[in-house]
């Protein structure tokens, strides 16, 4: 089946359960030959990254501090939540949340590596693990599908920032090489692995209604996302008054720094609007060219320059 069939069937009726015809239809729009690939990279660890890694600027340092603190607590929920699943998707899915598995456990790695060198620089970062800790506890008790779906939307953000991050290099121009390499090397994986969360979302919601898997992939969406985007302002907020900012400094430097310019939230965020859409699949976006450029010199995804 093609990937505009598998559009059409999400689309399609939007009130009832599918019948058994239709629930063959239900197929993924992950195309045929793509496959992961488990790059188990180690980075320096004796490198001096800087205070200010990013360019010598606490703002952008701070964004990317705040959301690396961020990583090693969600990623293991992503990781717990997909073994929910793993005995009730076929063998090749199957194959593919092992190789998910394997990419999440090399990130969270690097990032609790990363994030000692933060606080090694004296920033206090523990509050941030302890605010991702106090979101991801209100999940216990509910269904399954229900973490499923805040994987998907937070996989979904994850993979659109990776894009933007891969697709334009003034993202981490001037950044520290080695921390820069980590967030390509970590982008690499968000892009690749990035339809299957979905992929055995279609499986493990198959008899559901069309109504229903729309709407609660889409209210949980928009929720978890604007409660995480939130978080990562309000911590990355905190960490620039670590560094003398008052607060009111530090919110209007750090949304000029997400809105204006380089102003990624602003540029990313019709793409990440498409997971509130009827015939959603993070692979309607192809773009595994990316996949290969962090080995190249960029050359190939540079952006037409914007006026000042």
């Amino acid at each position: 089946m093609n990937k505009q069939t598998s559009i059409d069937v999400e689309r399609a009726d939007a009130i009832g359960k599918p019948d058994a015809k239709t629930l063959t239809a239900i197929q993924s729009a992950t195309p045929d030959e793509h496959g992961l690939t488990v790059r188990n990279q180690r980075f320096d660890r004796t490198h001096n990254t800087p205070r200010w890694w990013h360019s010598g600027d606490p703002v952008a340092t701070a964004w990317y501090n705040s959301v690396s603190a961020s990583l090693p607590r969600g990623e293991a929920f992503f990781i717990d939540t997909m073994r929910m699943f793993r005995d009730q998707v076929p063998p090749k899915i199957a194959a593919e949340m092992k190789a998910f598995t394997a990419q999440e456990i090399n990130h969270t790695r690097e990032h609790v590596a990363f994030n000692r060198l933060v606080s090694d620089h004296g920033y206090n970062v523990e509050s941030i693990d302890q605010g991702i800790q106090a979101m991801l506890a209100l999940t216990e008790g509910r269904p399954k599908e229900f973490n499923l779906a805040i994987t998907i939307a937070l996989e979904h953000f994850a993979a659109i920032i990776s894009h933007h991050l891969l697709s334009d290099p003034r993202y981490l121009q001037g950044a520290d090489p080695v921390a820069a390499d980590i967030w390509r090397w970590h982008a690499t994986e968000e892009i690749e692995h990035k339809g299957i969360t979905y992929d055995v979302w279609l499986h493990a919601t198959k008899d559901w209604s069309r109504w229903k898997r729309y709407r609660v992939k889409t209210l949980i969406a928009v929720l978890i996302t604007r409660k995480y985007f939130g978080n990562r302002i309000r911590d990355a907020i905190g960490l620039l008054e670590q560094d003398g900012f008052t607060r009111r400094q530090a919110k209007r430097k750090l949304y000029a720094f997400l809105w204006w310019k380089p102003g990624m939230m602003r540029r990313m965020f019709w793409e990440w609007s498409k997971i509130l859409m009827p015939g959603y699949h993070p692979w309607n976006l192809d773009d595994r060219a990316l996949i290969n450029l962090p080995g190249s010199p960029y050359a190939d995804a540079q952006l037409p320059a914007e006026p000042a």
